[in-house]
């Protein structure tokens, strides 16, 4: 168990990790600064960039299906499932082609939601569930923690599209100001500041909610995460 969840949690950050090298570039994003420091193509050059974060997907995967373990087969498979599935084009991939066709549109709500599920809720979705899969949890578990992930999924690119207006570029250590300066769709933009901090607070306690419905006994660590994802500064 613990060798699992160790994996799976590194695993997780490495495609967390691959996936901001590449968002980064100057065909995504096209940031120059990522954690107070410059990115990976502004200090190595786009293609050593391009290849950094193809490797590190490779590795999150590699990590996952080690050649001597205890793990059992059917829960690496499971692992890798759930992790690919939420870098692929129903996750975190798909959200960024949507992202990045949308720039300069207006979006419903229901059309935001969507691409913030994928493009970074996938992610912290999937996050939880290795988790489940690696504690071997009851189906009323698993149906408890994915309803938990989904909120704090959300609830983080909520958070992150409010902190994009009101918080300074050395907080962040990212480049503050740019979803509108790229006229990118977000929810301050949509709904409006005050309106999106509701629906960031209405998110995280929709996964306390769910935390208490699970059948779990012990969630005071969880219960810090969703309550972070809410109050975090950057």
């Amino acid at each position: 168990l613990d060798e699992a969840a160790l994996r799976a949690a590194c695993a997780a950050e490495l495609i967390h990790a691959y996936s901001l090298v590449h968002d980064d570039m100057p065909c995504m994003d096209n940031d120059v600064l990522r954690r107070g420091k410059p990115t990976v193509h502004v200090q190595f050059g786009e293609a050593q960039a391009l290849l950094a974060g193809d490797a590190l997907q490779a590795l999150a995967f590699e990590l996952l299906t080690p050649d001597a373990s205890l793990i059992d087969d059917r829960v690496q498979a499971r692992l890798c499932r759930l992790l690919a599935k939420a870098a692929g084009h129903e996750g975190m991939a798909g959200g960024q082609a949507i992202d990045l066709a949308s720039v300069g549109t207006s979006l419903t709500e229901d059309q935001l939601r969507h691409m913030h599920r994928l493009k970074t809720g996938a992610l912290l979705e999937a996050s939880v569930m290795m988790g489940a899969t690696c504690g071997h949890v009851t189906p009323q578990v698993t149906q408890g923690l994915q309803a938990y992930g989904q909120a704090i999924g959300l609830a983080f690119q909520v958070v992150d599209d409010i902190l994009d207006v009101t918080a300074d570029t050395a907080v962040l250590g990212k480049t503050a100001g740019k979803d509108a300066d790229n006229h990118k769709p977000t929810y301050v933009s949509l709904l409006g500041l005050q309106a999106a901090q509701q629906e960031a607070t209405r998110l995280a306690a929709q996964a306390q909610q769910a935390l208490a419905h699970s059948g779990l006994t012990d969630t005071q660590v969880l219960q810090s995460l969703a309550n972070w994802v809410l109050q975090r500064k950057h």
